[in-house]
Protein backbone atom coordinates (compact mmCIF):
# COMPACT_ATOMS: atom_id res chain seq x y z
CA UNK A 1 0.00 0.00 0.00
CA UNK A 2 1.21 3.13 -0.95
CA UNK A 3 2.99 5.43 1.96
CA UNK A 4 -0.34 8.26 2.46
CA UNK A 5 -3.21 6.84 0.65
CA UNK A 6 -6.21 5.97 2.32
CA UNK A 7 -7.84 2.47 2.45
CA UNK A 8 -10.89 0.90 3.77
CA UNK A 9 -11.50 -1.28 7.22
CA UNK A 10 -13.42 -3.78 4.48
CA UNK A 11 -10.18 -4.02 2.74
CA UNK A 12 -8.14 -4.34 5.73
CA UNK A 13 -10.38 -7.39 6.44
CA UNK A 14 -10.20 -9.09 2.92
CA UNK A 15 -6.28 -8.95 4.00
CA UNK A 16 -6.03 -11.22 6.49
CA UNK A 17 -7.80 -14.46 7.88
CA UNK A 18 -7.74 -16.95 4.56
CA UNK A 19 -7.13 -13.91 2.43
CA UNK A 20 -3.77 -13.43 3.59
CA UNK A 21 -1.39 -12.98 1.33
CA UNK A 22 1.26 -14.79 4.00
CA UNK A 23 2.25 -18.09 3.15
CA UNK A 24 0.56 -19.60 6.34
CA UNK A 25 2.17 -23.45 5.71
CA UNK A 26 5.34 -21.76 4.87
CA UNK A 27 5.77 -19.85 8.24
CA UNK A 28 3.61 -22.40 10.23
CA UNK A 29 0.65 -22.36 12.45
CA UNK A 30 0.63 -21.02 15.62
CA UNK A 31 -2.42 -21.09 17.08
CA UNK A 32 -4.33 -24.70 17.23
CA UNK A 33 -6.98 -25.70 14.65
CA UNK A 34 -8.78 -29.08 14.46
CA UNK A 35 -8.22 -31.90 12.52
CA UNK A 36 -9.78 -35.19 11.38
CA UNK A 37 -7.95 -38.17 12.68
CA UNK A 38 -8.42 -39.24 8.55
CA UNK A 39 -6.28 -36.33 7.56
CA UNK A 40 -3.32 -37.39 10.08
CA UNK A 41 -1.10 -39.83 10.25
CA UNK A 42 1.64 -40.88 12.92
CA UNK A 43 5.50 -39.57 11.86
CA UNK A 44 6.64 -42.73 10.20
CA UNK A 45 10.25 -42.16 11.88
CA UNK A 46 8.90 -41.66 15.06
CA UNK A 47 11.94 -43.51 17.42
CA UNK A 48 9.56 -45.43 19.28
CA UNK A 49 9.41 -48.69 18.46
CA UNK A 50 6.40 -49.22 21.17
CA UNK A 51 3.96 -46.46 22.36
CA UNK A 52 2.85 -48.89 24.85
CA UNK A 53 0.14 -48.92 27.33
CA UNK A 54 -2.31 -46.08 26.07
CA UNK A 55 -5.08 -46.47 28.93
CA UNK A 56 -3.60 -43.53 30.84
CA UNK A 57 -4.58 -41.14 27.62
CA UNK A 58 -8.30 -43.15 27.85
CA UNK A 59 -10.00 -39.24 28.94
CA UNK A 60 -8.73 -37.84 25.62
CA UNK A 61 -12.20 -39.38 24.01
CA UNK A 62 -14.04 -36.66 26.14
CA UNK A 63 -11.18 -34.06 26.41
CA UNK A 64 -7.88 -33.42 24.86
CA UNK A 65 -5.74 -31.10 26.55
CA UNK A 66 -2.63 -30.37 24.40
CA UNK A 67 -2.52 -30.20 20.75
CA UNK A 68 -0.20 -32.70 18.94
CA UNK A 69 2.10 -31.15 16.73
CA UNK A 70 2.23 -31.74 12.88
CA UNK A 71 3.91 -30.65 10.04
CA UNK A 72 2.08 -30.90 6.18
CA UNK A 73 2.55 -33.68 4.31
CA UNK A 74 4.87 -31.40 1.53
CA UNK A 75 7.38 -30.70 4.47
CA UNK A 76 7.48 -33.93 5.40
CA UNK A 77 8.14 -35.66 1.94
CA UNK A 78 10.93 -32.94 1.16
CA UNK A 79 13.07 -34.72 3.79
CA UNK A 80 11.57 -38.02 3.05
CA UNK A 81 10.38 -39.03 -0.50
CA UNK A 82 10.83 -42.26 -0.06
CA UNK A 83 7.44 -42.58 2.37
CA UNK A 84 4.87 -41.06 0.58
CA UNK A 85 3.19 -44.45 0.31
CA UNK A 86 3.27 -44.28 4.45
CA UNK A 87 1.58 -40.84 4.39
CA UNK A 88 -1.50 -42.34 2.32
CA UNK A 89 -4.35 -39.66 1.42
CA UNK A 90 -2.52 -37.74 4.88
CA UNK A 91 -2.82 -34.03 5.05
CA UNK A 92 -0.17 -33.80 7.90
CA UNK A 93 2.07 -36.00 9.91
CA UNK A 94 1.91 -36.41 13.51
CA UNK A 95 5.79 -34.93 15.22
CA UNK A 96 4.76 -34.57 18.96
CA UNK A 97 1.70 -36.83 20.18
CA UNK A 98 1.84 -39.79 18.39
CA UNK A 99 0.53 -41.36 22.01
CA UNK A 100 -2.63 -39.34 21.80
CA UNK A 101 -3.00 -39.69 18.03
CA UNK A 102 -3.20 -43.60 18.93
CA UNK A 103 -5.26 -43.16 21.72
CA UNK A 104 -7.72 -40.78 20.15
CA UNK A 105 -8.69 -43.63 17.45
CA UNK A 106 -8.32 -46.32 19.87
CA UNK A 107 -11.24 -44.80 22.27
CA UNK A 108 -13.13 -43.38 19.79
CA UNK A 109 -12.19 -39.66 19.25
CA UNK A 110 -12.58 -38.67 15.61
CA UNK A 111 -10.81 -35.44 15.51
CA UNK A 112 -7.96 -33.49 17.03
CA UNK A 113 -6.38 -30.23 17.90
CA UNK A 114 -3.05 -29.52 16.13
CA UNK A 115 -0.35 -27.08 15.63
CA UNK A 116 1.06 -26.72 12.53
CA UNK A 117 4.80 -25.85 12.23
CA UNK A 118 6.78 -26.15 9.10
CA UNK A 119 9.91 -25.14 10.10
CA UNK A 120 9.65 -28.07 12.28
CA UNK A 121 10.45 -29.99 9.25
CA UNK A 122 13.78 -27.67 7.85
CA UNK A 123 16.05 -30.53 7.67
CA UNK A 124 15.82 -34.30 9.05
CA UNK A 125 18.43 -33.67 12.29
CA UNK A 126 15.76 -30.59 13.23
CA UNK A 127 12.63 -33.18 12.71
CA UNK A 128 14.23 -36.18 14.49
CA UNK A 129 15.39 -33.54 17.53
CA UNK A 130 11.60 -32.71 18.14
CA UNK A 131 10.66 -36.07 17.98
CA UNK A 132 13.60 -37.54 20.74
CA UNK A 133 12.93 -34.72 22.69
CA UNK A 134 9.23 -35.41 23.19
CA UNK A 135 9.81 -38.62 24.33
CA UNK A 136 12.94 -38.29 27.02
CA UNK A 137 12.60 -38.68 30.22
CA UNK A 138 9.43 -40.47 30.23
CA UNK A 139 8.78 -43.85 32.17
CA UNK A 140 7.16 -45.66 29.61
CA UNK A 141 10.06 -44.72 26.86
CA UNK A 142 12.16 -47.59 26.54
CA UNK A 143 15.80 -46.95 27.24
CA UNK A 144 17.31 -49.16 24.78
CA UNK A 145 14.88 -46.64 22.21
CA UNK A 146 16.03 -43.92 23.34
CA UNK A 147 19.51 -44.95 22.75
CA UNK A 148 18.59 -45.49 18.80
CA UNK A 149 17.32 -42.79 19.06
CA UNK A 150 20.44 -40.60 20.16
CA UNK A 151 22.64 -42.66 17.57
CA UNK A 152 20.30 -41.50 14.80
CA UNK A 153 20.02 -37.91 15.96
CA UNK A 154 24.57 -37.94 16.47
CA UNK A 155 24.47 -39.64 12.55
CA UNK A 156 22.34 -37.04 11.30
CA UNK A 157 24.25 -34.09 12.67
CA UNK A 158 27.21 -35.23 11.77
CA UNK A 159 28.59 -34.74 15.93
CA UNK A 160 28.06 -35.61 19.50
CA UNK A 161 28.05 -32.38 20.96
CA UNK A 162 25.92 -31.15 18.06
CA UNK A 163 23.47 -33.76 18.56
CA UNK A 164 23.55 -32.68 22.46
CA UNK A 165 23.14 -28.90 21.77
CA UNK A 166 20.27 -30.39 19.56
CA UNK A 167 18.83 -32.06 22.72
CA UNK A 168 19.69 -29.45 25.32
CA UNK A 169 21.88 -32.55 26.77
CA UNK A 170 25.22 -32.63 27.81
CA UNK A 171 27.53 -34.14 25.50
CA UNK A 172 28.61 -36.87 28.43
CA UNK A 173 24.84 -37.89 28.55
CA UNK A 174 24.74 -38.43 24.66
CA UNK A 175 28.07 -40.58 25.17
CA UNK A 176 26.35 -42.76 28.13
CA UNK A 177 23.11 -43.11 25.98
CA UNK A 178 25.02 -44.20 22.93
CA UNK A 179 27.43 -46.38 25.24
CA UNK A 180 24.16 -49.12 26.18
CA UNK A 181 24.11 -49.97 21.86
CA UNK A 182 27.05 -51.50 22.76
CA UNK A 183 25.77 -54.20 25.30
CA UNK A 184 25.45 -57.72 24.76
CA UNK A 185 21.64 -58.39 23.47
CA UNK A 186 21.37 -60.50 26.95
CA UNK A 187 22.14 -57.00 29.12
CA UNK A 188 19.81 -55.16 26.42
CA UNK A 189 17.42 -57.14 26.93
CA UNK A 190 17.80 -57.26 30.91
CA UNK A 191 17.63 -53.66 30.88
CA UNK A 192 14.63 -53.25 29.11
CA UNK A 193 13.10 -55.55 32.22
CA UNK A 194 14.76 -53.27 34.63
CA UNK A 195 16.56 -56.35 35.86
CA UNK A 196 19.91 -54.50 35.06
CA UNK A 197 20.44 -50.69 36.40
CA UNK A 198 21.80 -48.00 33.75
CA UNK A 199 24.85 -47.10 35.99
CA UNK A 200 25.97 -50.90 35.98
CA UNK A 201 24.97 -51.29 31.94
CA UNK A 202 27.47 -48.26 31.46
CA UNK A 203 30.04 -50.09 32.93
CA UNK A 204 29.90 -53.39 31.46
CA UNK A 205 29.73 -51.45 27.96
CA UNK A 206 33.37 -51.01 28.45
CA UNK A 207 33.83 -54.46 29.12
CA UNK A 208 34.47 -56.57 25.57
CA UNK A 209 31.22 -58.06 24.34
CA UNK A 210 32.01 -61.74 24.83
CA UNK A 211 32.94 -60.76 28.47
CA UNK A 212 29.80 -58.86 29.27
CA UNK A 213 27.41 -61.58 30.50
CA UNK A 214 30.18 -63.44 32.60
CA UNK A 215 30.87 -59.79 33.92
CA UNK A 216 27.24 -59.44 35.32
CA UNK A 217 26.79 -62.72 36.29
CA UNK A 218 30.00 -62.47 38.68
CA UNK A 219 28.23 -58.66 39.83
CA UNK A 220 25.12 -60.50 40.45
CA UNK A 221 27.04 -63.06 42.97
CA UNK A 222 28.80 -60.24 44.63
CA UNK A 223 25.00 -58.96 45.40
CA UNK A 224 23.41 -62.37 46.62
CA UNK A 225 26.39 -62.68 48.81
CA UNK A 226 25.93 -58.89 50.17
CA UNK A 227 21.85 -59.60 50.62
CA UNK A 228 22.56 -62.70 52.47
CA UNK A 229 25.58 -60.71 55.40
CA UNK A 230 22.75 -58.17 55.66
CA UNK A 231 20.01 -60.85 56.48
CA UNK A 232 19.98 -61.70 60.47
CA UNK A 233 18.27 -64.96 59.92
CA UNK A 234 20.78 -65.75 57.58
CA UNK A 235 23.70 -68.61 57.93
CA UNK A 236 27.55 -67.59 59.69
CA UNK A 237 29.31 -66.04 57.27
CA UNK A 238 31.73 -69.59 56.93
CA UNK A 239 28.55 -71.95 56.17
CA UNK A 240 26.72 -69.56 53.16
CA UNK A 241 26.85 -70.48 49.57
CA UNK A 242 30.33 -69.71 47.93
CA UNK A 243 30.09 -67.12 44.82
CA UNK A 244 32.51 -68.60 42.02
CA UNK A 245 35.45 -67.20 42.69
CA UNK A 246 37.06 -67.53 39.73
CA UNK A 247 34.30 -65.75 38.28
CA UNK A 248 34.85 -62.64 40.25
CA UNK A 249 38.19 -62.59 40.12
CA UNK A 250 37.90 -62.70 36.42
CA UNK A 251 35.44 -59.76 36.23
CA UNK A 252 37.52 -57.64 38.55
CA UNK A 253 40.56 -58.39 35.60
CA UNK A 254 38.42 -57.51 33.05
CA UNK A 255 37.41 -53.70 34.76
CA UNK A 256 41.49 -53.27 35.59
CA UNK A 257 40.35 -52.84 39.19
CA UNK A 258 43.16 -51.28 41.13
CA UNK A 259 42.64 -51.51 45.14
CA UNK A 260 41.48 -47.81 45.55
CA UNK A 261 38.50 -48.97 43.42
CA UNK A 262 37.74 -52.33 44.82
CA UNK A 263 37.73 -50.81 48.10
CA UNK A 264 35.41 -48.11 47.22
CA UNK A 265 32.79 -50.82 45.19
CA UNK A 266 32.57 -53.20 48.19
CA UNK A 267 31.84 -50.22 50.59
CA UNK A 268 29.28 -49.38 48.21
CA UNK A 269 28.14 -52.79 48.49
CA UNK A 270 28.90 -53.95 52.13
CA UNK A 271 27.93 -52.55 55.39
CA UNK A 272 30.13 -52.64 58.02
CA UNK A 273 28.95 -55.90 59.50
CA UNK A 274 29.65 -56.89 55.82
CA UNK A 275 33.35 -55.07 55.58
CA UNK A 276 34.06 -56.76 59.29
CA UNK A 277 33.24 -60.46 57.87
CA UNK A 278 35.02 -59.69 54.84
CA UNK A 279 38.15 -58.36 56.43
CA UNK A 280 38.11 -61.44 59.21
CA UNK A 281 37.42 -63.83 55.98
CA UNK A 282 39.99 -62.43 53.91
CA UNK A 283 42.50 -62.92 57.26
CA UNK A 284 41.84 -66.52 57.80
CA UNK A 285 42.87 -67.40 54.49
CA UNK A 286 46.12 -65.72 54.55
Amino acid sequence: MARGTRTSLASLAAAVGEHSPVDRHHLGRTAPTTASLTDLVANPRNPRDDLGDLSDLASIAATQLQPVLVVTRQAYLQLYPQDETELAEARWVVINGCRRYAAASKFGRTGLDIVVKDEVARDRATLLAAAVTENIGRRDFDVIEEAKAVELLVAECGRADAAAARLGKTEGWVSQRRALLKLAPELQTALRRGELAVRLARSLARVPLEQQVDTWQAQQQIETVDKDSADDSSPPVNQRPRADAAKVVRAFRRLDADPPTLADALRDYLNEEGLLALIGALTAHT
